[in-house]
C-alpha cells in the first residue's frame, strides 16, 4: 500500500539529493537571505525573547499554567485589556526548533497586535528531544488544547497556529478524533507556518541525531502520510487551513508546503497555499510582532472576516 502511494504521486525529490544537499534543504538558517546562519539564529532568539518579554510587561497575563503533569506542560496565557476573556477567540501557539530547542518564554511574537484586537493567546510548552519522543509531543498537544477548550469553555473559536516543528504538531492535529477525549475542541482554523509534513527525509539529517526517529516513527508521525491514507473519506474542519510558507524558505519546505495543501484538497479540506513575500524561515514569524506584518493581517482577517 505505501509503494503504491508513492508511485502514485512521484519519486519524492529528496530521494535522488545527495546526504550534503539533503542536509542543506532543511536546515533553514543556511537560507536566510539577510544574515548569515548564525547571526540569523543569534537575532531570531533575542527578538522572541524581547517580544515575550514586552508581551508580559503590557499584557494581562497567566504564566506556566500547568496542562498536565510533567515540568514541560505548561503553557502561557496573555489576555486582552478588556473583561469576559472567556468569551474570546483564542489563539493557541506552538513554537519551532526542529522538536529539540525554543520555549514559550521566546515565542510571544503575536501577542500584542493580536490581544489589542481582543484575542486571547496561549503560548503552549512542550518536552524536546532527546528526552521526549514525537509521540509524547503530540500527545502533549492535543492535551494542552483540550485543557484550554476547559479552561476557555465559551471561546468564540479556537485557532492553531504553529511555526516550523510547531507546524507539524498542529498539522498532527488535523485527523486526530476528538471524540476520544473529555471535550471536544472549538477549532475554527489552523496556521500551520513554514512546516514540515513529511517526516522521512529528516530521518537522513543531522537533525535526526536527538529525535532517533526510525523510518517507522517518521511516517506515523507525518500529518502528509496520515492524511494521504484517509484522502479518501473526505472530512475536516468547516474552518479553513492555511498552510503558508514564506518566499525564501528552502525549495524543499516550499515543496512540502505545496503538496501538503494539494493533500488536504484531496481530502475535502478547505485548504489554501499562502506564500508570505520577501520572508525567510525566521523572519516569518518574527515579523508576527507587527501590526501591519502581512501573515499578521492574514490570521486577523481570518478570526475577524470583516476586520
Amino acid at each position: 500500500m505505501e509503494a503504491a502511494r508513492e508511485a502514485g504521486r512521484g519519486a519524492a525529490p529528496w530521494r535522488a539529493m545527495s546526504a550534503e544537499e539533503l542536509e542543506k534543504q532543511y536546515s533553514p538558517s543556511r537560507w536566510a537571505v539577510r544574515r548569515g546562519p548564525e547571526e540569523t539564529l543569534k537575532t531570531y532568539s533575542e527578538i522572541g525573547i524581547a517580544a515575550t518579554a514586552r508581551a508580559r510587561a503590557a499584557r494581562r497575563s497567566l504564566l506556566g499554567v500547568p496542562y498536565g503533569a510533567a515540568a514541560a506542560e505548561a503553557l502561557d496565557v496573555y489576555l486582552p485589556e478588556a473583561a469576559a476573556e472567556d468569551a474570546r477567540p483564542l489563539l493557541v501557539f506552538l513554537h519551532g526548533g526542529y522538536w529539540q530547542a525554543g520555549s514559550k518564554d521566546e515565542s510571544a511574537y503575536m501577542v500584542g497586535p493580536l490581544t489589542a484586537r481582543g484575542v486571547v493567546v496561549a503560548v503552549v510548552g512542550y518536552a524536546l528531544a532527546p528526552g521526549a519522543t514525537l509521540d509524547q509531543m503530540v500527545d502533549q498537544v492535543a492535551r494542552s488544547i483540550v485543557f484550554l477548550q476547559e479552561r476557555f469553555p465559551s471561546n468564540q473559536g479556537m485557532y492553531l497556529c504553529g511555526h516550523s516543528a510547531g507546524a507539524h504538531l498542529a498539522a498532527m492535529m488535523l485527523p486526530v478524533d476528538w471524540t476520544e477525549w473529555p471535550v471536544t475542541p472549538n477549532l475554527k482554523a489552523f496556521f500551520l507556518v513554514s512546516g514540515v509534513y513529511d517526516l522521512e527525509p529528516l530521518v537522513h539529517t543531522s537533525v535526526n541525531a536527538p529525535l532517533r526517529l526510525t523510518p517507522e516513527d517518521a511516517r506515523r508521525n507525518s500529518p502528509q502520510r496520515l492524511l494521504e491514507a484517509a484522502a479518501a473519506q473526505p472530512g475536516g474542519p468547516a474552518g479553513p487551513v492555511l498552510v503558508i510558507v514564506g518566499q525564501h524558505d528552502s525549495p524543499e519546505f516550499r515543496r512540502q508546503a505545496r503538496e501538503f495543501c494539494q493533500t488536504l484538497c484531496r481530502g475535502g479540506w478547505r485548504a489554501s497555499l499562502e506564500e508570505v513575500p520577501d520572508v525567510d524561515h525566521f523572519e516569518i514569524l518574527w515579523k508576527l510582532a507587527e501590526q501591519d506584518d502581512v501573515l499578521t493581517q492574514i490570521i486577523l482577517k481570518t478570526i475577524f472576516p470583516e476586520f
